[in-house]
């Protein structure tokens, strides 16, 4: 028996429509959705153990996985199946958490499984953008102490018009790329790509998809309500002591003060804290340390938070003693290390990154094989975070999701500033050297002078900072804090990254943990965050103020060419053959590909130096030789033969023609080395094909003067031949002709 379902339908308004449905599929899970629009379906199910974890955190697990089946399609590699998580899964997966993990009480730390898997594909329908919104749904159908439904939403903007969750064709021609995470109340998350956009314009495109989140978060509510909504499970709450905590607040709130106030640097800082705290720590017997230990931590980090939070509010200072809007010392390098394509190191207080760069052919695009896109890139950067960087030893299991979040919004910022018409593939990587605050936005900056360095045309250099925002709710005071670091941005209500070159912003990252964030506070931490911007983009231009004209001198050189479709197979030869051999000869890499539009083929050729280019292009242009009638050519004789001598065109090497010898010189030539031997040069005339032999025919004599008294033989018989047989010499019959004597 079918089991009974129930049905929410959210109205896009443009005709589109997103279901969800609950009550056919994995009942066993605490919670299970299927979002559907149009032919695409997610699956969502949500699972939480009753049982707390022994950990002071929450350990939520959000998975997001693409089916191949959904599309119709195998998956790629030996196995046939679907294994580690792309990028692109992880990004969704990231997006998904960010806005979700607030939501959980600070005290719940039962392990928590939120499993969204793409079912059935639609390739006008982008799934990430129904992620947020199916977790939310599921776990509004469990019993999860949660605290409001929320969904996520794409905007974009096409011809001037905001759209919701837009298709991959409209996405193509807009000019934002923007996902917001919000609740009804509040919006929680931001992140996404401009293309040079001002601060108004990205708050009315908040604005926008957040009205569109707040019918999503209502048809939840509906569903859950139809479906019954079960109440909210029991669970053991952590342990608290009023009077502990206003004792361990007493005993630091002054000290720790008097530490942020300082103005001290990152560890000079940590080790007073930690001071600080074994004094604390020290004051309280063997027996109460035993018995609270883990509280007086607990409540050392609230009163830490506290102090800091209330020096910036009341007296406008920073732990490192700037100023909200003050900007770090900067120090910038290019062309530090000597064998890269291009390099540069940025310096932004305690924070470093040293950015490289590599140029190649579109054989080292970066090919994207998802089930719900298949594609490549062809300027893309990676970003690497190691231990080291923030004093720490830790074991490294591949790449994090956090480096590729980072990574690709370093990516996200600059890619709209590298020219169509760049012929290299461009990787950069960003090794964080240092942190202490914004490695991202670090590594946005290195890797724009990076860029330059390798002499690739930026339309305009980027630079990137992370704010932070501190308000206190009863009093209505706010500080924005300009180049935040890595402290602040624990204890601040927002940390939100923005890059953008001097026209606009052209990425974001925002993750605000405040409630009710007005748009007038958002606008005005924008504002003051595009001034920041412009002071590190100065820094930036200062150390390399435009892209170097051409690549460096061990950096290879690319040149294209198209050619037409006919000439392809005689480029790469039997086999490949002539293609290998002119790579190694040439010391140079050779790609061909196939325009799809007008079939052509476009040679890309990379190589260090001119010369090796050089000869390939000449083979090129040897491939692609058409004589004009009439033209005048220098030649080369190659081969000699009894009835004349094979020439190849010097400006075409690889291009024969037979010279006959009757066309060697105006007198009569007994023999072809009586008039040319091998490796003689000259010119000829081209005369086409000729209309006896059907042979191309050229002609030295052509370009002699005639001997003085030469007479032309008279022309042979309109009717050619080779005059066997009949009557053709006078009508006397050959069979009658009498041997001649010698």
């Amino acid at each position: 028996m079918i089991p009974k379902t129930f049905k929410e339908v959210i109205d896009l308004g443009d005709g589109r429509e997103i279901s969800i449905e609950t009550g056919k599929l994995a009942k066993q899970a605490h919670g299970s959705v299927v979002v559907q629009s149009g032919k695409c379906m997610l699956l969502c199910t949500v699972v939480s153990n009753y049982k707390q974890a022994d950990v002071d955190f929450l350990p939520l697990t959000v998975d997001y996985r693409e089916k191949f089946a959904a599309a119709g399609r195998y998956p790629g590699g030996f196995f046939k199946r679907e294994a580690r998580p792309s990028d692109g899964e992880v990004l969704t997966m990231r997006l998904v958490d960010r806005v979700l993990r607030p939501l959980f009480p600070k005290d719940y730390h039962s392990e928590t499984q939120v499993m969204i898997q793409l079912m059935s594909h639609d390739d006008d329908v982008m799934p990430d953008a129904m992620a947020g919104l199916a977790a939310s749904a599921a776990i509004q159908l469990s019993d999860f102490p949660f605290e409001c439904a929320i969904s996520e939403a794409r905007v974009g903007r096409v011809n001037g018009e905001f759209v919701i969750n837009p298709t991959r064709a409209q996405l193509a021609e807009s000019d934002i790329d923007m996902m917001i995470g919000a609740s009804a109340d509040s919006v929680m998350m931001v992140e996404g790509e401009m293309d040079e956009i001002s601060e108004e314009e990205m708050t009315e495109a908040i604005k926008f998809a957040h009205e569109a989140i707040k019918v999503q978060c209502a048809a939840q509510i509906r569903l859950a309500e139809a479906f019954g909504k079960k109440e909210v499970r029991e669970y053991e709450p952590e342990r608290e002591d009023e009077d502990l905590a206003k004792k361990v607040h007493d005993l630091a709130y002054d000290k720790v003060y008097a530490v942020a106030k300082a103005g001290s640097a990152k560890h000079e800082r940590s080790a007073a804290f930690s001071e600080i705290k074994e004094e604390i720590v020290a004051s309280f017997s063997e027996e109460e340390q035993e018995e609270y230990g883990g509280l007086i931590s607990k409540y050392f980090y609230k009163a830490e938070k506290a102090a800091v939070r209330d020096l910036t509010l009341n007296e406008g200072l920073r732990l490192d003693g700037r100023k909200t809007d003050e900007i770090r010392p900067i120090w910038c390098e290019v062309d530090y290390l000597p064998s890269t394509h291009g390099s540069a190191i940025f310096t932004r207080g305690e924070t470093q990154a040293l950015a490289t760069v590599t140029l190649g052919t579109s054989r080292e695009a970066n090919q994207i094989d998802m089930p719900s896109f298949e594609g490549e890139e062809r300027f893309y950067l990676h970003y690497n975070f190691p231990p080291f960087s923030t004093g720490e030893a830790r074991p490294i299991r591949g790449t994090s999701r956090r480096e590729v979040g980072h990574g690709n919004l370093a990516q996200r910022a600059l890619k709209g500033m590298v020219p169509e018409d760049c012929p290299y593939t461009v990787r950069v990587v960003s090794e964080v050297l240092e942190s202490n605050g914004s490695s991202s936005m670090a590594t946005v900056c290195s890797g724009t002078m990076a860029l330059m360095d390798a002499g690739v045309q930026l339309k305009k250099p980027v630079s990137g900072i992370a704010m932070g925002l501190i308000t206190d709710t009863e009093s209505g005071k706010y500080a924005v804090l300009s180049d935040i670091l890595g402290d602040e941005d624990h204890l601040g209500d927002m940390d939100f990254k923005v890059t953008g070159t001097a026209d606009g912003i052209t990425a974001c990252q925002m993750d605000i943990k405040v409630k009710g964030l007005s748009y007038e506070i958002l606008v005005n931490a924008l504002k003051q965050a595009r001034d920041g911007r412009l002071h590190i983009l100065e820094k930036l231009t200062d150390t390399i103020a435009a892209p170097n004209a051409d690549v460096k001198d061990h950096a290879p050189t690319m040149v294209t060419r198209r050619i037409p479709n006919e000439f392809i197979g005689a480029l790469i030869g039997p086999g490949g053959k002539v293609i290998q051999e002119l790579q190694k000869e040439t010391e140079t890499t050779i790609v061909i590909n196939e325009d799809p539009v007008t079939e052509e083929g476009i040679v890309e050729v990379l190589g260090v130096g001119s010369k090796g280019i050089d000869a390939v292009m000449a083979k090129i242009d040897s491939l692609l030789f058409k004589p004009e009638v009439g033209s005048v050519y220098e030649v080369k004789v190659i081969k000699m033969l009894d009835f004349g001598a094979v020439v190849e065109y010097i400006d075409a090497p690889g291009n024969e023609v037979l010279l006959h010898v009757s066309e060697l010189a105006w007198e009569r030539t007994e023999n072809v080395s009586d008039v040319v031997n091998m490796g003689d040069v000259f010119d000829v005339k081209y005369f086409g094909i000729d209309s006896r032999t059907r042979k191309e025919k050229v002609s030295r004599k052509a370009l002699l003067p005639k001997p003085e008294g030469y007479v032309e033989r008279p022309p042979r018989n309109d009717r050619g031949g080779d005059r066997r047989g009949g009557d053709r010499r006078g009508g006397r019959d050959n069979r009658d002709r009498k041997p001649r004597r010698d």
